[in-house]
């Protein structure tokens, strides 16, 4: 499954998927998140289940701001089109599949 580029034109289409999403707010120049990055391909890759997009914060401030992204890079997941879990540094993949599981500790 490929990653989307996710916009504030197509934010809303991500938000009221029905699959979970889980979101990597990041931006180019940030080194942890290049590190996070490949993780983030390959949860893609592996979890057709599930929506991941990817949120540039340079590129969609209001986003960032909407979700009160303040350190990246920024895990989020979303369930039903709310916040349900979200983790913040670069983390290893066994901890990013964990927070497909939660329920809501957000």
């Amino acid at each position: 499954m490929s990653i989307k580029n996710v916009t504030s034109s197509n934010f809303s289409e991500i938000r009221d998927s029905e699959k979970t999403v889980l979101i990597d707010f990041y931006a180019s120049w940030c080194g942890p998140c290049r590190m996070l990055s490949p993780i983030i391909d390959e949860i893609a890759e592996e979890r057709p289940d599930i929506t991941v997009g990817k949120i540039n914060v340079d590129e969609e401030q209001e986003l960032s701001r909407e979700f009160g992204i303040v350190s990246i890079p920024t895990v989020i997941v979303l369930k039903g089109g709310k916040v349900v879990s979200r983790v913040t540094g670069a983390r290893p993949k066994a901890q990013l599949l964990s927070l497909l599981e939660a329920e809501a500790t957000v």
